[in-house]
């Protein structure tokens, strides 16, 4: 297996109680995996972990064949590995171009050009614009990002993390909140951009689980409880006490 994301031993203690243990997980090089597992499992722990917002107890997390256990989180993300967080994170009064655009700048350094003059960030209209017409808003392109309805904005966050061009994405519940029409579109989405891509999602929507992903690891009470394909995975009677069988209720 080509891993792109390759975790041994992961683990994080706090005071004494160990929200991750022990945790092994290894991401195919393009392809969808999700992180599943009922609340309080530590799957956004382990999201935290594996994009150095938080510093493991123990572990290794190698990434694209480099130990990045000690990185720090802006180095990881230069390195493409780049996250999308649970609440849409945009820049609500000013447009859904300029978010775009904004996001569109390299790195100078350890800063981005934020305050350039408007015409010197026009150049990146046309890739922005792409970026737009891929995830359905290039009709929105000079609305302001507030504006947006709930679904279109996780639209818009997505454009912008892929506006970074991420080897590895890892998104964290993207279809959360959303009605059954954002949920497919946001489904689809995600598909296409694990065309040229790894992607590594936490995702309640087992629906959308089942239908993206080639691999899925269960973690419960900060431990992995099963993993492989979800037709294998959803069988498995530790899982489905565990996490399937309470969502299948909830």
């Amino acid at each position: 297996m080509d891993a792109i994301l390759d975790i041994k031993g992961l683990t994080k203690s706090f005071k004494g109680f160990k929200a991750v243990n022990g945790v092994d997980l290894a991401v195919e090089r393009n392809t969808i995996h999700a992180l599943i597992g009922p609340n309080g499992a530590g799957k956004t722990t382990c999201f935290n972990l594996i994009t150095k917002f938080l510093d493991p107890t123990s572990g290794t997390i190698t990434y694209d064949g480099e130990d990045i256990t000690s990185t720090g989180a802006a180095e990881v993300a230069r390195k493409g590995m780049v996250r999308s967080f649970q609440i849409s994170a945009t820049f609500a009064h000013m447009t859904v171009l300029e978010n775009v655009r904004i996001a569109l700048q390299r790195p100078r350094g350890d800063s981005f050009s934020f305050w350039r003059p408007e015409n010197a960030l026009s150049v990146l209209d046309d890739q922005a614009m792409g970026l737009l017409r891929d995830v359905g808003l290039e009709g929105d392109a000079r609305r302001l990002a507030v504006e947006l309805p709930y679904g279109r904005k996780r639209a818009l966050e997505l454009a912008t993390t892929l506006a970074l061009d991420p080897k590895l994405l890892l998104l964290d519940e993207p279809t959360s909140g959303m009605g059954r029409e954002d949920i497919a579109r946001t489904a689809d989405l995600i598909r296409r951009a694990a065309q040229s891509r790894t992607v590594l999602m936490v995702e309640h929507n087992l629906s959308v689980v089942s239908d993206l992903s080639d691999r899925i690891t269960v973690l419960a009470r900060g431990e992995v409880l099963a993993e492989g394909p979800y037709a294998e995975v959803s069988k498995n009677p530790a899982v489905v006490e565990a996490y399937m069988g309470s969502d299948a209720h909830a």
